[in-house]
């Protein structure tokens, strides 16, 4: 049990990107380090602002490595647990020294949203003017809560939640090279999960990969492991609001709240299905390979619900469960969000039919 739960830690370790090719989902970004490589022109600091997950402290690395800067010239600072101004003034001393062996010292500072005011105006007089072998990277998954006179003293980077087909694509790349064969289904829905963190998806993945019995990564598998919701509780669910059931769409909400299921994965999964469903009758040529991959029993639900005689409250229905989903988190009863917003949604249809 043991060495299958350190082989779990490892994977998202061990498929952390080495080198620009590597990095998946942030093409913008690269091109601009690289040019800047390239054409020598390299700044003394630099912000690499984004969600969770999606490869900031990854490419931090990676440029430094491109900088030259050897293991013994990178520091890596936790800003959440070194946030006070003692901590910023021992660095602001450090930073005087030379390399060791490279032709810069690089800091990169994670989560440096995290300092303390009088940290971050003991940070901004080392940023202001900066020894020439000195270059920081700082990374904030909140950059509204970075100072201004900060991040004015930096060059800033935003790094983007990958879509959903680009992190399919690469938890299939990653599963192949595991010798572990991922249908459609089961890698589209552990990407969904992953919501836009290729860690988060990696950590899932993993966790299926332990718990099967096979080679072979089921949809079944992935639901039964994350929790997730069968997809025909969610069909169903979806159709008695595009009916105005709400004794039917009740009762679903009851069954899937019994079967212990997330309410914001659900949730998750309804809003991604409804937006297909919204492709199929506004852009159906969206269905595809080049964007969103969909099986024939897949393509036949959507066409249902693009069909309706009801399709046009499908934005409507959106509208309403994303306002639950946003929700969900501030109430004691997760499922009182998804029951009122299909309150609502019955009511809208009922009074426009």
């Amino acid at each position: 049990m043991m060495l299958r739960l350190m082989n779990e830690i490892a994977l998202y370790r061990k498929y952390r990107p080495a080198k620009f090719k590597d990095v998946v989902g942030q093409e913008p970004v690269i091109r601009a380090l690289e040019g800047a490589l390239a054409g020598s022109q390299i700044t003394h600091a630099y912000l690499f602002a984004g969600p969770r997950g999606t490869g900031k402290t990854s490419v931090a690395r990676i440029f430094a490595g491109e900088l030259g800067c050897a293991g013994n010239d990178l520091y890596e600072i936790d800003g959440a647990s070194n946030n006070g101004v003692g901590e910023i003034r021992e660095l602001r001393e450090a930073v005087g020294s030379l390399p060791f062996s490279s032709p810069y010292k690089v800091y990169i500072i994670d989560e440096v949203h995290m300092l303390s005011h009088a940290a971050f105006n003991a940070l901004l007089k080392t940023l202001e003017e900066p020894p020439r072998h000195v270059i920081f990277i700082l990374a904030t998954t909140e950059l509204h809560k970075v100072p201004e006179t900060v991040i004015s003293r930096c060059q800033t980077f935003r790094f983007h939640q990958p879509e959903v087909p680009a992190l399919q694509k690469h938890l299939k790349e990653i599963a192949k090279k595991e010798g572990y064969n991922i249908d459609e289904k089961s890698s589209h829905l552990i990407a969904l999960l992953g919501e836009g963190s290729f860690r988060d998806a990696l950590g899932i993945l993993q966790k299926v990969m332990v718990s099967s019995a096979d080679k072979k990564l089921t949809i079944e598998e992935v639901e039964k492991i994350t929790g997730a919701p069968k997809r025909e509780l969610i069909k169903k669910f979806l159709l008695s609001l595009l009916e105005a059931d709400s004794s039917q769409a009740l009762v679903t909400v009851a069954e899937l709240t019994r079967a212990g299921v997330e309410m914001k994965v659900t949730l998750r999964l309804a809003l991604e299905e409804l937006r297909r469903g919204m492709f199929a009758s506004y852009a159906p040529e969206l269905l595809g390979e080049k964007y969103l991959a969909v099986d024939a029993d897949e393509k036949e639900f959507y066409d249902q619900l693009a069909s309706h005689s009801n399709a046009k409250f499908l934005s409507a229905i959106l509208r309403e469960l994303l306002t639950a989903y946003s929700e969900i988190g501030l109430l004691a009863v997760p499922a009182l969000a998804l029951e009122l917003a299909t309150v609502s949604i019955v009511r809208q249809i009922s009074e426009k039919k």
